[in-house]
């Protein structure tokens, strides 16, 4: 496993613009400068599929593509299979983070988080 390059493009997928704006300031903080957002799974998966990410970065609650089925489609596509893969949730139900992780999340950020939070759950992605 490498570090994570910030260069690489990184999707933001969350239907709440202001959470999208959060997450790309704390991007933009850790030097990460191409960063792409969609409002939810469905136009996530379309900018996958025409777009190679470094990660992607979902929040789990959004109509009509939930996160979870983002993470699943994500998985279950073989060009897309291997991007790395952090959700985003407001509650840190047991449940969800057991589905997430069977599902093939790489890793998991409970809101609200900071620049340093994010950074060490990207760093464990990229093995750091």
């Amino acid at each position: 496993m490498m570090a994570a390059d910030i260069s690489m493009p990184i999707l933001v997928v969350d239907d709440y613009k202001t959470m999208v704006r959060i997450i790309r300031n704390l991007l933009k903080q850790l030097g990460f400068q191409h960063v792409d957002d969609a409002a939810d799974g469905t136009e996530a998966l379309s900018k996958m599929r025409q777009k190679k990410y470094g990660l992607v970065i979902s929040d789990w609650n959004m109509e009509p593509m939930t996160g979870y089925e983002l993470l699943k489609e994500v998985r279950g596509d073989a060009q897309l299979s291997r991007t790395p893969f952090i959700m985003v949730t407001a509650e840190s139900k047991t449940e969800n983070v057991v589905a997430a992780k069977k599902a093939g999340v790489d890793n998991y950020i409970v809101k609200p988080f900071n620049a340093q939070t994010l950074k060490s759950k990207i760093d464990a992605v990229f093995g750091e």
